[in-house]
């Protein structure tokens, strides 16, 4: 059996890895495919480094952005209750629900901060009441803030 070549990728390869990772292929693989079509090149010494170097940097910027969401969630968590008017009919049912996109709009007349609506969960909404939102502000950091759906 061939020896196996070791590699670094320069673009994502389905199934096979992302833009800087060192693969183990087969030799016809990458003489074949990977490298003709630079999705890859033959790990150097040199290229290695430059590979550490990127992921050193890539975790850099994960760290400030998990600590820009940690922030960013203190201060959602410290605005207290938002209220969102709707519609009412009988018994406190409301018409229509309440969206993401409300929730949002909330968050931005209160605090003035930027909230990305597809990291919002909210629950079924029927009647008038409190309720919570769980906002995912970065893959390890969530928030979970209070708001009031009121009678407009």
């Amino acid at each position: 059996m061939a020896k196996r070549v070791q590699l670094v990728l320069t673009q994502d390869v389905s199934k096979l890895g992302k833009l800087g990772d060192l693969v183990d292929v087969a030799p016809g693989y990458a003489r074949n495919y990977l490298i003709p079509k630079s999705l890859a090149t033959r790990a150097t010494p040199g290229i290695l480094k430059q590979v550490e170097r990127r992921r050193e940097q890539e975790r850099q910027r994960q760290l400030e952005l998990k600590e820009q969401a940690l922030q960013q969630k203190a201060a959602l968590e410290n605005v207290g209750s938002l209220k969102i008017a709707k519609q009412v009919g009988e018994n406190e049912a409301i018409f229509g629900t309440v969206t993401s996109q409300d929730v949002v709009d909330a968050i931005q007349a209160a605090t003035s901060q930027e909230v990305d609506r597809r990291g919002i969960t909210i629950p079924d909404i029927g009647k008038l009441g409190t309720y919570k939102a769980e906002i995912k502000l970065h893959s390890e950091v969530t928030a979970q803030i209070n708001f009031e759906v009121v009678a407009s």
